[in-house]
């Protein structure tokens, strides 16, 4: 038997797709069988699989165990709930890998698998390696089984297990999203009085779209603390690996400002540290953690190359943009937005107990939002090499980490090519407005050289 994907579906750092179209049940039997072969030739022998809320996960489930089993490995379904829940469930159970099916902050006709093998993120060429297996039938045989095991408790516990937080007065948004049924349970032990929007896990996210790295997602969460008088406000994405944060006059705390403020108290017990972040973010944070001593690395996007390149640094935190938040320091490495929620309570209590008063010291920079627009797959990698040699030929003060990001007077400019979609993505930021107009108009320039325009906002 062979199977063919949609080439659209195998992604860099998981497999994606909208149900139905470009994936379905037939794809997560190969899945299955592909993945459950890798293990088997790494020498494992047992599977953790999770899933999310979405109404298309149980059958997409099903299959993708049918598939693990068939190939000879044991299969323990740790139940529905948010991806990092399955991490955790990776990194503390008789496992080889784990599996967690979820369109994370896709629309709610998304759906995907996240992979995981012997502790280490499963991505890239390893992914593409299913496709190839697939299209070959070159799986292995046998006959796995299937048990349950009820982690959620044992999560939560572990959540808490060394907190030493303040009591705040805390607005929470779930989204509809995974991670509800732990965020409830986590709150009747945290310290302080809470109140939580839309708990209930429904795939359909009939409320608003779970990304909590887009500012109108928060309006709910706005609105509550400013009715309610809150401290401030914490969000999560739909499979709660990604946070959001507001303060307590409703404004925005970005994924690398949230990363500003972890670094702190961990810089403290880790003098010298390497703290990662990806190249979307503010220059502020880099300055920031050189000021506190730590060794800033600015890194590639995407969760998979930051995990690899912490273990690389002996990291004990990393962060991105979007929101993943990756803590070693007294827990496991993996992005996990709800432990992120728990330590930056820790650490606003340690840092003087007010969110507001962290964001109001934070440098007034004026900044894009991430700009994502539509270019040919084709032509996505060539455009940011062309604009690369352009910029070194003219001298100019260039990055190469991951696409182009530029130092000029006025500030930065990133332009890089998506792993996983067919979009180009860019980003300025700059000291005040006319800065970051003329940093716009140089991304423009490039664009032009290069027979491209800044097209309509596409969604990740």
């Amino acid at each position: 038997m062979t199977h063919r994907f949609d080439p659209t579906s195998l992604r860099e750092y998981d497999i994606r797709g909208i149900v139905g179209k470009t994936l379905g049940p037939a794809d997560a039997y190969a899945i299955g069988r592909g993945f459950a072969t890798h293990v088997r030739r790494a020498g494992g022998t047992r599977v953790a699989v999770g899933w999310d809320g979405r109404v298309s996960s149980e059958s997409l489930r099903d299959e993708l165990v049918r598939g693990l089993t068939e190939s000879g490995v044991d299969v323990v379904r740790t139940g529905l709930g948010p991806t990092p829940m399955l991490y955790f469930a990776e990194a503390t159970l008789e496992v080889d890998g784990g599996i967690q099916i979820t369109g994370s902050h896709n629309p709610a006709d998304y759906n995907g698998f996240k992979m995981v093998l012997q502790h280490k993120p499963f991505f890239a060429d390893q992914i593409q390696s299913i496709g190839r297996m697939a299209a070959g039938g070159e799986w292995d045989e046998g006959a796995g089984t299937v048990t349950d095991a009820d982690i959620e408790d044992l999560y939560v516990d572990r959540l808490l297990q060394d907190f030493a937080g303040p009591a705040f007065r805390i607005g929470w948004d779930n989204g509809n999203g995974a991670g509800g049924r732990i965020l409830e349970k986590l709150v009747k032990r945290l310290p302080g009085e809470h109140h939580v929007l839309y708990a209930e896990i429904d795939g359909r996210f009939p409320h608003h779209h779970p990304d909590p790295t887009e500012e109108k997602n928060l309006a709910d969460l706005k609105a509550l603390v400013a009715e309610k008088g809150l401290d401030f406000g914490i969000a999560f994405d739909g499979d709660a690996d990604r946070i959001g944060a507001i303060d307590g006059e409703g404004r925005v705390v970005w994924g690398d400002q949230i990363l500003s403020i972890l670094a702190e108290p961990v810089l403290e017990e880790m003098p010298g540290g390497t703290i990662i972040a990806d190249v979307k973010a503010s220059q502020a944070l880099f300055d920031r953690i050189a000021e506190l001593g730590g060794t800033p690395c600015m890194w590639k996007t995407g969760h998979s190359l930051i995990k690899v390149k912490m273990a690389e640094t002996d990291s004990p935190l990393a962060g991105e943009m979007s929101g993943h938040i990756f803590f070693k320091h007294r827990w496991y490495g993996f992005d996990d937005a709800l432990y992120a929620a728990v330590r930056l309570i820790e650490a606003i209590g340690r840092l003087g107990g007010s969110l507001t008063a962290l964001k109001d010291r934070m440098p007034a920079l004026v900044n894009t939002p991430e700009m994502r627009f539509q270019v040919d797959e084709s032509r996505k990698f060539e455009v940011v090499e062309e604009v690369l040699d352009r910029l070194e030929a003219a001298g100019a003060n260039v990055n190469r980490t991951d696409g182009a990001r530029v130092d000029t007077p006025d500030g930065w400019w990133l332009l890089r090519a998506s792993n996983t979609q067919d979009v180009l993505v860019a980003r300025a930021e700059a000291k005040d407005q006319a800065g970051l107009d003329r940093l716009l108009a140089q991304i423009d320039e490039q664009l032009a050289l290069s027979g491209l325009e800044r097209g309509e906002q596409v969604a990740h």
